[in-house]
């Protein structure tokens, strides 16, 4: 009897690679698949990043450092 494969279920995240202008770098930061499904490709994800990371820059108590590149994470 053959079995059917199963379909990779699908997460509600991309994963996103960040690097800062400072040259540091942030590695799969999540992103609601969601706000990523019109014709602006990959632009909103930069928006939820920023912020994010002006969240945290307030909460740690210091400026956020700019986004220089985003790139989708290989895993």
């Amino acid at each position: 009897m053959v079995r059917k494969k199963s379909k990779p279920v699908e997460s509600g995240y991309a994963l996103f690679d960040v690097l800062y202008e400072d040259g540091s770098r942030s590695s799969n930061r999540r992103v609601p698949r969601s706000v990523l499904d019109g014709l602006d490709g990959d632009e909103p994800a930069r928006r939820v990043i920023e912020e994010q990371d002006n969240a945290i820059a307030e909460r740690a108590g210091r400026p956020r450092i700019p986004i220089e590149k985003i790139s989708r994470s290989l895993v």
